[in-house]
């Protein structure tokens, strides 16, 4: 019997599943689960890279203790990377929801204007876009001298092997890859300044990246290959999901909603209602971002620290407060406190903390009901099924109401369905 492992790790957690097949069905466990978290240096939000590392490495050592792991894959978040000048990082690695693009953004665009962008990627505008922070760390001389750019689970992978690879999936998130040629655009790199050396050719889900260095098998205590799975975890995640039909959901910090399409749509309408064409295993991902469950734990963390998030539902269903507020709005994004946030937004301010956890769930069910009204226009399709991944699943009341406000069927599967996908890639390659 063959044993894998999926390292899982989202912006606020990581988690280690094995996954093995008997009896003609996918057996999982989790071994390891580990915080993430961004934290604050010198005026910036950055990642601890050091941190990451070290509980990857740890979670490994977790599996082998209990199975004969064969094959390790990992996925991480997207857009974020290490910057490398041969084996030695350059520091600090920074976090999407840091604010230092916002010149970038304008002196991208100056170079080449969005809507050339969106034709030649059909990547959605984000301020945090890998195209836009490479941009930055090019106008602070950040680059000179550098000889690589990893992607978070490229840079895991390289940590693990030695090994310095670019995957698709998540490259995809970049900015930078062609829609038409699913390789990095050089003519696009060019026109931006930004170094030819940093992009090397793609390579697809399901290759093999290496086997564990000898160092790292002797302190995790065995030895594994180590493969390219869907690298970002919504691709991942949609991978995980058992059926190409109906519109689906990820369900995490961020909400992503969308469908799969074998052609990238990068019409005017997907542009203006700001859709994005990720790559996945086969198709693209076509999809919006939504600010997510990123709101109910920042107002959780804020409101009611010792709460469950069962106490933080129930509360909310409890509340009879009544006004929404738009979750896409950028107060939202990475504000010093969500409730002041709230507070600004908000023409009534909420009397009690179940008010504000019932305007977030309310908000969030609206904020899916527009993206999926826009995902129909933009595909010419209508659904009637909306399948749900990832720890917002869990979240009962908050399905009932997406269920209402869409008018569609709400499928919530399993959570663990991004290491399903994760671990179907390595058990197919």
């Amino acid at each position: 019997m063959k044993y894998y492992l999926a390292v899982d790790i989202g912006a606020s957690s990581g988690r280690h599943i094995v996954g093995w097949q008997e009896g003609g069905a996918l057996h999982t466990e989790e071994v390891y689960r580990f915080p993430n978290g961004v934290k604050e240096e010198a005026g910036h939000l950055v990642w601890d890279i050091a941190a990451l590392v070290a509980h990857v490495k740890a979670g490994i050592k977790a599996a082998f203790a209990k199975y004969p792991v064969s094959r390790i894959a990992i996925d991480t978040w997207a857009v974020d990377y290490v910057l490398m000048r041969g084996e030695k990082e350059v520091l600090p690695c920074y976090a999407y929801r840091d604010g230092r693009t916002a010149d970038a953004v304008k002196a991208v665009h100056q170079k080449v204007p969005f809507s050339e962008l969106y034709e030649r990627t059909g990547i959605q505008f984000q301020p945090f876009n890998t195209i836009y922070q490479l941009s930055d760390d090019l106008a602070r001389g950040r680059l000179s001298d550098v000889t690589d750019f990893l992607m978070i689970p490229e840079y895991l992978t390289y940590k693990l092997t030695g090994a310095k690879v670019h995957e698709y999936t998540n490259a995809t998130t970049t900015g930078l890859v062609n829609a038409g040629t699913g390789e990095y655009d050089g003519a696009l790199i060019s026109a931006l300044g930004l170094p030819a050396r940093l992009f090397s050719r793609l390579t697809q889900p399901g290759s093999r990246a290496g086997s564990l260095l000898a160092e790292v098998a002797a302190e995790v205590g065995g030895d594994a290959g180590v493969r390219l799975c869907p690298a970002h975890e919504t691709a991942s995640a949609v991978g995980g999901i058992p059926t190409a039909e109906g519109a689906f959901l990820s369900s995490g910090t961020w909400s992503l909603l969308g469908a799969k399409v074998s052609k990238a749509i990068c019409s005017e309408a997907a542009r203006s209602q700001n859709f994005t064409n990720e790559g996945g295993v086969g198709y693209f991902r076509f999809l919006k971002n939504i600010m997510g469950m990123w709101v109910i734990n920042r107002l959780k963390a804020e409101l009611a620290p010792e709460s469950t998030f069962d106490e933080v539902m129930n509360a909310a269903k409890a509340s009879s407060f009544d006004e929404t507020v738009d979750v896409n709005d950028a107060i939202f994004l990475a504000p010093a406190s969500m409730r002041a946030a709230f507070d600004a937004t908000l023409k009534t301010k909420p009397s009690a903390a179940g008010d504000y956890f019932r305007c977030a769930h309310r908000s969030l069910a609206l904020g899916y009901k527009r993206a999926l009204e826009a995902l129909a226009r933009c595909t010419n399709k209508s659904f009637d099924t909306l399948y749900i991944v990832g720890g917002g699943a869990k979240n009962k009341w908050l399905n009932e109401l997406t269920e209402a406000a869409c008018g569609v069927r709400v499928v919530a599967l399993p959570i663990e369905a991004t290491a399903l996908g994760n671990l179907k890639v390595q058990m197919q390659s």
